[in-house]
C-alpha cells in the first residue's frame, strides 16, 4: 500500500507530477477525439497553457495586496507560489534563489552567479536578475534590492520560506523588517481564475474515471498494491501521472491508511484516496465501497457521511465562514450518534486545493475567513470506527456566486454506485 502520508511531501500530492494533459490533448483535436467522456473533452479543449498575461495579472493583484498590507515587497523562493507568480520551476537547494515583487515594476530575481545562464533560459529577458558569488551573502543582496526599489523597508516572506533564509536575513540585514507574506500569496492563490478551475475540473474528472475503471477489476485475494497499480495505469491512459492509495478492511479506519497489508476479502470496506494534476492543478478524490455484500451498518454510516457532504455543499457560498461549512457537516454526523467533536469524524472537513494538494484556506473549526467566489476546497466528511472500518466521501468543490458545486461531476450515489453516470 502507498501510504497517504507519503503522498504529501512536495507541493501537496507528491506522487502526482505536473501533468501534461492539456498540452498533449487540448492542443490536438485528434487526441481529444480519443476521449470518450464528453465533459472531460470539453474541459480539456478549453485549457490553454498559462502564459505571460496570466502571470502579469497575478503580479498586479499581488502589488495591490502588498500596498494594502503596508509592505515594501514580497520575497518568494522556489515552490508553488513561485510557479504561480512566474511560471518558473526551480529546485530548492542551500543556495538562495527567488523572486522579489515590488509594486508597479517588473519582478527582480536573486540568483547564484554560476546559475545565471541557466536562469536566463527561463526568466523573461525584461526582468532583472541580481547575482551573488559563492563568497557573498545573498541576504545582503536581497536587502540592497529592497533599499533600491521598495517604498517601505518591510519585506513580506511567502509562508513556505525556509528558516535558514529567515535567519540569514535577520543576521545580515538587521534593519529590514520581516513580516508574514501570506496575506499576499494566499490572497492571490486562494481565489482561482476560470482557467485554473478548468484545470481542476479536468483533473477531478480524470481521477474519477480512473477509479471507476480500476474498481471494475476488483477480485478476491488482490492486494492493495495491485489496486493501486490499476488506478495508476488508468490515469496514465489519460496522459497524466496520478494514483490512489487503497485501504482494505480495518485499515480503512485509519483516515490516511495503515502500514499493515491485507488481501481483499468478501465484506471488506475499500477506501481509496488520491488524484492527479492537469497543468499543475490537483485533484483529490476519495471513494468508499464494499467488496461483496454491504452490511446494514455499512449502508447506514455511508448515508450519514453522504448527508454530511451535501449539508456542507449547501452551506458553502460567498460570505459564509470556513468554520460554518465544517460545522454543517459535523452537525449531521454528531446528530447521527457519531460524536461529539472529533471522536469519529476525526479531521477537519476540507482544505483548499490548487497548485498544492492541500493549501489555503482550510474548512476547520476556528477559521472565520469568509468564503469568496472562485475558492476551491475538498469536501471530505468521514466516520472511522477503530479496528473495524472507515467510510469517507471526498469531492472537490468550487464556490460560485450562487453557491458551491462539485468539480468533475460524477458524485457518489451509494456504496454500490460510487460514481453517478452523468
Amino acid at each position: 500500500m502507498v501510504e497517504r502520508r507519503n503522498f504529501l511531501k512536495i507541493g501537496g500530492l507528491a506522487l502526482l507530477s505536473t501533468g501534461t494533459m492539456a498540452r498533449s490533448l487540448a492542443s490536438g483535436q485528434k487526441a481529444l477525439e480519443k476521449i470518450e467522456d464528453d465533459r472531460l473533452r470539453q474541459w480539456l479543449a478549453a485549457i490553454k497553457p498559462f502564459g505571460p498575461e496570466d502571470y502579469q495579472k497575478r503580479c498586479q493583484k499581488a502589488f495591490r495586496l502588498i500596498s494594502d498590507q503596508r509592505l515594501g515587497g514580497l520575497f518568494v523562493e522556489p515552490g508553488p507560489s513561485l510557479q504561480y507568480f512566474s511560471g518558473v520551476n526551480w529546485w530548492r537547494s542551500e543556495r538562495t534563489f527567488g523572486l522579489l515583487l515590488f509594486p508597479d515594476r517588473e519582478p527582480v530575481w536573486v540568483c547564484s552567479a554560476f546559475e545565471l545562464d541557466r536562469a536566463r533560459e527561463i526568466i523573461p529577458a525584461s526582468q532583472e536578475i541580481r547575482t551573488w558569488e559563492e563568497n557573498e551573502s545573498p541576504y545582503e543582496l536581497i536587502g540592497q534590492t529592497v533599499r533600491d526599489y521598495a517604498r517601505l523597508k518591510k519585506l513580506g516572506l511567502e509562508p513556505s520560506t525556509r528558516a535558514f533564509i529567515v535567519y540569514g536575513l535577520k543576521k545580515d540585514v538587521p534593519w529590514l523588517e520581516l513580516l508574514d507574506g501570506s496575506p499576499v500569496s494566499d490572497g492571490c492563490r486562494g481565489v482561482k481564475s476560470d482557467q485554473e478551475i478548468a484545470c481542476l475540473e479536468a483533473a477531478n474528472r480524470i481521477t474519477k474515471l480512473a477509479y471507476r475503471e480500476a474498481f471494475g477489476r476488483l477480485r478476491a485475494g488482490m492486494t492493495q498494491e495491485e489496486l493501486a497499480t490499476f488506478i495508476r495505469d488508468a490515469h496514465a491512459r489519460y496522459g497524466v501521472s496520478g494514483s490512489g492509495g487503497p485501504s482494505f478492511g480495518p485499515a480503512s479506519s485509519f483516515p490516511h491508511g495503515s502500514r499493515k497489508r491485507k488481501n481483499l476479502e468478501e465484506g471488506d470496506v475499500i477506501l481509496v484516496d488520491g488524484g492527479c494534476r492537469v497543468e499543475g492543478y490537483s485533484s483529490d478524490v476519495t471513494r468508499t465501497l464494499v467488496f461483496g455484500r454491504a452490511s446494514d451498518q455499512h449502508k447506514r454510516i455511508w448515508e450519514v457521511v453522504r448527508k454530511a457532504q451535501l449539508a456542507a455543499l449547501k452551506v458553502c457560498r460567498p460570505g459564509t465562514t470556513c468554520e460554518e461549512v465544517d460545522r454543517a457537516a459535523r452537525k449531521v454526523i454528531e446528530e447521527a450518534g457519531f460524536g461529539p467533536g472529533y471522536k469519529y469524524f476525526s479531521h477537519r472537513l476540507g482544505h483548499g486545493i490548487g497548485l498544492e494538494g492541500h493549501e489555503y484556506p482550510y474548512l476547520v473549526q476556528g477559521n472565520k475567513l469568509r468564503i469568496e467566489a472562485g475558492m476551491t476546497f475538498s469536501n471530505e466528511p468521514g466516520i472511522y470506527l477503530p479496528g473495524e472500518f472507515g467510510l469517507r466521501i471526498e469531492d472537490c468543490m468550487v464556490v460560485t456566486a450562487e453557491g458551491a458545486r462539485i468539480m468533475g461531476g460524477m458524485e457518489a450515489v451509494s456504496l454500490e454506485e460510487p460514481f453517478a453516470a452523468d
